[in-house]
Parts: C-alpha cells; structure tokens; sequence
C-alpha cells in the first residue's frame, strides 16, 4: 500500500480516493492519473457508493503536475501521450466529487480540485496557476475553469503573473466552498459527502448533470435541460418516497430507484 499512487477507503455510503506520492508533494504523472481514473470510475459504479472524496495530505493536495515528463517533451509526444484522456474520464463520473485541499493545490493540483463539484479547503490550502512561469499555459482545463469560477479579470491575474491565492481569498472569490482549520478539512469533507450520500441517489445525478449545464449551454438549453430531468424524477420510486415522508412527517428512507 506505501508504493500505490492512490488509497481507496469506503464506508457509510461515501469513498475516499488519497493521492500518495507525499515525497513529490503529489505531483500528479499519468501513472498517478492513470489509477485515478480508473478507481474513480469503479467507485462511480458501486452501487454501495453514493458521494466521492478526493483528497491529498495537509502539506499538499497535488503541488502541479509532474514536469519531468515535460523536460523533452514534443507536440508530438504530447499528442500520443493522450495526457488529458484520463481528466476526460474524470470529468464524467456521474456522483458527486468533494476535493478536500489542504496545502499545495497549484497548476494540475488546482485544475483537479476544479474538476471536482466542491471543494472543502483548510485555512493552509493555496490555489494558482503558474504555468506561465515554466514557459506555458495550464493545460487541463484551467484557464476554462478558473474564469468560470471567478471571472475574467482575476482568472487573468492568476494565470498571467502566476501567483497563489490563499484559502481565504479563494472563498470570497467564489472558488471554494467552505474554509475550516487544517485538522478538521478532511472531516469536513466527509461530513459533507455523507450528507450528500443521504440524498436520493437518482435526483444528485440528475441535479449534478444540470448544474453543469450551466457553463455549457446558453440559458434556454439550460433550463430546457433542468425540466427535461425535473419531469424524469417523477417516474423514481425515491420521488414518491420523499414526497409521502415529507407528508407524514418521517424520515426518508431513498433507495436509489
């Protein structure tokens, strides 16, 4: 387990999926990606999971990504590399995804944690983007992400000088959703998936692909999109079940049918 690059750990409806390559801060390389992906995906599959934690450790959640696989790289290499297939796959699993920051969350660390739907940050985490220092662009996904979170003046800031912005700064922006002191980020973020994990399976996946509708599509496909799914949760077993509960003053109990 001390040579994997990520550690798996489920219970109570929730998985969380910890980066481990501590010795290089995280830095994310496409064997680390590579297995990120891929548990990712057989978590978003398990029927038993309903919300995903994505996490590092209180120095770094991924410091960037791993440039010595950048020192003599061509356009070429790049290409055939397929580097950005295992984002691709990342970015449609279709349960919730809470990235929990502490530390170091710069250039790939802080376009992962922007490729997850929330993000619960310790009061240590630092986000930015500094490319433009190693000569280059971010490259998955940030100068898209990083503008729709916080706009286009600051998220030109970022990316033309480089510089981090603390957790507290990264809050009032708009880019997290919550702060809380370093011992308690990772706790947090769990409670904050079990809560998630309580809601009626069906009805997260659908609200989760509207939200996101958001920044693909103009408003009228957006909401064209958020009724088409409104409409469908009223054929769900859950539906039923959380209206007559609401109505009788229990509990629900949602079974993701």
């Amino acid at each position: 387990m001390a040579d994997a690059l990520i550690l798996v750990t489920a219970a109570g409806g929730i998985a969380t999926v910890t980066l481990n390559r501590p010795q290089v801060l995280n830095a994310l390389n496409q064997a680390l990606m590579e297995e990120l992906a891929s548990a990712m995906e057989a978590l978003d599959r398990d029927d038993a999971v309903r919300s995903l934690v994505v996490t590092g450790n209180a120095r770094a959640f991924a410091a960037g990504a791993d440039v010595h696989e950048f020192v003599d790289a061509t356009p070429a290499d790049m290409v055939r590399a397929y580097r950005f297939q295992q984002w691709e796959r990342i970015r449609r699993i279709g349960k919730p995804v809470i990235a929990a920051v502490s530390g170091f969350a710069l250039g790939g660390g802080c376009e992962l944690a922007m490729l997850c739907d929330i993000i619960v940050a310790s009061e240590t985490a630092r986000f930015g983007q500094p490319e433009i220092r190693l000569g280059l662009i971010p490259g998955a996904g940030g100068t898209q992400r990083l503008t729709r979170a916080i706009g286009k003046s600051r998220a030109m800031e970022l990316i033309l000088t480089g510089r981090s912005i603390t957790a507290a700064e990264a809050y009032a922006l708009g880019l997290v959703s919550r702060v809380v002191p370093v011992e308690l980020y990772l706790d947090e973020a769990k409670a904050l998936a079990r809560e998630i994990a309580a809601q009626p399976p069906i009805a997260v996946r659908m609200a989760k692909e509207a939200v996101l509708q958001a920044f693909e599509t103009p408003l009228g496909g957006g909401l064209e999109f958020e009724r088409r799914c409104f409409h469908l949760l009223f054929g769900t077993e859950d539906k039923r079940e959380g209206i007559r509960a609401f109505l009788e003053k229990r509990p629900a109990h949602f079974t993701g049918r």
